[in-house]
């Protein structure tokens, strides 16, 4: 059995719009998410999905794995919580 992580990366954001892709200490944010996900001994693989060509491209650019998701996706935020 193989377990694999998956990193959930959307672009639009109602709070920061594109916050995944903000620098932090010279890097991307979902690079530093991603690295400290590798460092998960249980999964044996990584993956980003996103829905943004740019954060996929970001990911492939620092060798990170990620795939390209299509669909209607919300956050757990809720207006009436």
């Amino acid at each position: 059995m193989k377990i694999i992580g998956v990193i959930p990366a959307r672009y639009q954001s109602s709070r920061f719009p594109g916050k995944v892709l903000a620098v932090l200490k010279g890097k991307p944010l979902i690079e530093h998410v991603y690295c400290q996900a590798q460092k998960a001994k249980v999964l044996d693989e990584v993956i980003v999905a996103t829905d943004d060509e740019r954060v996929l491209k970001t990911v492939q650019n620092f060798g990170g794995s990620a795939r390209m998701v299509v669909g209607d996706f919300h956050s757990g935020f809720s207006e009436s919580a």
